[in-house]
């Protein structure tokens, strides 16, 4: 069997982002705000705040 076989697990995928994984690099990216990074959410419409659930329907108000 050759080392390039996809059932050699010296040749995983797995293994070869953990061969390759930087320590350091993963400790900035979690120690730095994700939010910072995402987009802004936008403002719902009138028409897209309507409620699920009926108020009139609703027991625990």
């Amino acid at each position: 069997m050759s080392n390039n076989q996809p059932n050699n697990p010296d040749q995983s995928q797995v293994k070869q982002a953990i061969d390759n994984a930087d320590a350091e690099q993963i400790a900035e990216n979690l120690d730095t705000n994700s939010v910072d990074k995402a987009e802004e959410a936008e403002s719902l419409t009138e028409e897209q705040k309507t409620p699920f659930i009926d108020d009139s329907v609703r027991t625990d108000k």
